[in-house]
């Protein structure tokens, strides 16, 4: 009886230190939105951005950094969200946000399992070079249907309704800041939940060594497949995000730089760990908007710099190394 109090209590810490973690990350993302609502209540469009983008880079690293998926194409899932959203409100006139948001979702992950289907039949490099090839296959149909997505012009026309009938979207940003907070608060919620279930550790088994998940009887693909429609899902809430906000969409979300910025700022950050891609799109979106307003001209070398120094200094990201740092220093004070 003895031994098996002992285990009930050691499994319980983990669920316990779970908790813990995900009520602080809660508290953090709560903190750090009411900072940027007092310190930029005039730059809430960036925030927004940032909001938009993290979702995007949240659902990158469903598939990069726990399941080991070489992917530089992952815009294609964003864009599609944006486009769907743009297209209900332009074309159908569905204006309203959580429509237009729930449209947004179906069409990442529609998108996502179109190319889970084509990228999981390689791996490594040939996966690299098809999802290269998705994006801009993704992009050249965006811009050759452009009777419904505007083509190179753009997609205008999009008018989201008041969130609830009362909060309207105004000039300022202030309903679109708060209607993101909400849904990155949602989904980093839900993601927790999902990363820690058993499905979340079989993809991590699946990273670590798929032929040895294969002889447990369980199919690698099939579970892959399904972590990719659930990351084209996340990946379309932002890209939903991005058009309800700007009420505009414009082939940038579909192109070939949105994937790699998206990469980098995941690796920045810590690859394997939603609060790593979070603090990544925070800090590479912020120190790019602070030195390419001071410095015009070599703003990307100072970025290049920042890049350079994080993966030779703290190659498992900013966060990923400073939690490393504690976690040694816990162990070691016991």
């Amino acid at each position: 009886m003895t031994v098996a109090m002992n285990n009930q209590t050691t499994l319980s810490r983990p669920r316990g230190g779970s908790f813990k973690r995900d009520l602080i990350g809660v508290i953090v993302i709560i903190v750090f939105a009411a900072l940027g609502y007092v310190l930029f209540p005039d730059n809430l469009a960036l925030l927004t951005r940032i909001l938009a983008v993290a979702l995007l880079v949240l659902s990158l690293d469903l598939v990069t950094g726990y399941c080991g998926v070489a992917t530089l194409g992952h815009a294609a899932l964003f864009g599609s969200g944006a486009y769907a959203a743009g297209i209900l409100s332009a074309h159908y006139g569905i204006n309203d946000p959580f429509l237009m948001t729930m449209g947004g979702i179906g069409a990442g992950a529609v998108a996502g399992l179109l190319c889970a289907v084509i990228m999981l039949r390689a791996h490594g490099l040939p996966q690299l070079v098809l999802s290269i090839a998705l994006i801009y296959l993704f992009h050249e149909f965006a811009n050759k249907a452009s009777s419904w997505t505007g083509g190179s012009d753009g997609l205008a026309g999009i008018m989201p309704d008041a969130v609830f009938g009362i909060y309207e979207f105004d000039l300022y940003g202030h309903t679109a800041y708060f209607f993101g907070i909400a849904l990155l608060l949602i989904v980093f919620v839900l993601l927790r939940i999902l990363v820690r279930s058993p499905f979340g550790m079989l993809c991590r088994g699946i990273k670590e060594d798929p032929l040895r998940i294969r002889a447990m009887g369980a199919s690698p693909n099939a579970a892959l497949t399904k972590m990719y429609v659930i990351s084209g899902a996340v990946a379309g809430t932002g890209g939903a995000l991005s058009a309800i906000s700007t009420q505009v969409v414009a082939l940038d979300a579909l192109s070939f730089t949105q994937s790699a910025e998206a990469l980098v700022m995941l690796v920045l950050g810590g690859t394997g760990s939603l609060f790593g891609a979070l603090a990544g799109t925070l800090i590479f979106m912020l120190f790019e908007d602070y030195v390419s307003a001071a410095n015009p001209f070599h703003w990307l070398t100072m970025v290049g710099v920042l890049l350079i120094a994080v993966v030779l200094f703290a190659p498992k990201g900013i966060y990923g190394t400073a939690a490393a740092y504690f976690s040694r220093r816990r162990e070691g004070s016991q």
